[in-house]
């Protein structure tokens, strides 16, 4: 995998850099850059080398140590499927991919014991993964069978051309019918785990409009134009409307610990890689999702 700087939001630290883009933990980026499979404009580098513009980093290969990951029998809800992609949907609770204390039950190891062929652009611990949604956020996303569906489609999230549609429950009422949020997300400084706003960090804009109004929360259609991590969660939060059982950002009583926060993946479209034909996929948000919505509407 290689990866060029072109984002002044990205001149960080080469650890920092990886443990964002690979998302792996500190020590991981630190160890690979020791095993020598990092490098930048093809010379080794240490772990404190600040990134510059034009930059280009090149990933050789996966941690020697890393766990491998074996194929477990999953009930997908697969939407649809040929010899290019596979659009699935996934229920809230499950990791996309194998990752620090996730190598098991994730949708990765569904897919490998659904299917031989999925990309390798990512490497063996994240075959046919374009694009991610939270463990706790259920709904659409489009996994590559091959490499060349993969890089067609990462090209498309890249350019904007991918578009993705959620449904949000949120704390509060929002009196405007449609609004636009722009601002910059970046890890939080006190807890590498979170997302925040911060000035120096990566471009995030998130459209949204109001599908209905409760007594104490609004019901929304969220549209991304960028796709950084926990984007609609931040920044609902940021506008002092939180998703609703979100466990990291409200900062309320969880109404459901084990589901989640209530944000659904509704839609995705995207140009396919073979046939270049535009195909937009839906899907109903889970059952719980709706039980939890009849609580607001009955206040």
């Amino acid at each position: 995998m290689k990866y060029k700087i072109e984002d002044e939001s990205d001149l960080i630290r080469i650890d920092k850099y990886l443990i964002d883009k690979l998302d792996v933990s500190r020590s991981n980026a630190q160890d690979m850059i020791k095993q020598k499979l990092i490098l930048v404009n093809n010379k080794e580098i240490k772990k404190n080398y600040v990134l510059k513009i034009n930059d280009e980093i090149e990933v050789l290969g996966n941690l020697k140590k890393e766990t491998s990951v074996l194929p477990e029998k999953m009930d997908l809800d697969i939407i649809y499927e040929d010899d290019d992609v596979i659009v699935i949907n996934k229920p809230s609770g499950v990791v996309v991919h194998p990752a620090n204390g996730h190598y098991t039950n994730t949708l990765v190891n569904g897919l490998l014991a659904h299917t031989n062929s999925l990309s390798g652009v990512n490497g063996s611990v994240r075959p046919g993964i374009v694009h991610r949604i939270d463990k706790d956020t259920s709904g659409l996303l489009v996994v590559a069978k091959n490499d060349k569906a993969h890089e067609a489609l990462a090209k498309q999230l890249k350019d904007k051309t991918l578009s993705r549609v959620y449904i949000a429950l949120v704390y509060g009422v929002i009196n405007h019918d449609t609004g636009e949020i722009d601002a910059p997300i970046s890890r939080d400084d006190n807890d590498r785990k979170k997302m925040a706003i911060k000035e120096e960090g990566k471009d995030a804009i998130t459209h949204f409009r109001v599908l209905e109004r409760y007594k104490n929360a609004s019901l929304i259609e969220c549209k991304l134009e960028t796709g950084r991590t926990h984007q609609i969660r931040v920044h609902m939060k940021y506008i002092n409307h939180p998703i609703v059982n979100d466990p990291v950002y409200s900062g309320r009583k969880l109404i459901d610990k084990d589901f989640g926060q209530m944000l659904h993946a509704k839609e995705i479209s995207f140009i396919h890689p073979r046939t270049n034909k535009k195909m937009t996929f839906s899907c109903d948000v889970p059952e719980r999702f709706k039980e939890i919505v009849d609580i607001f509407k009955n206040e």
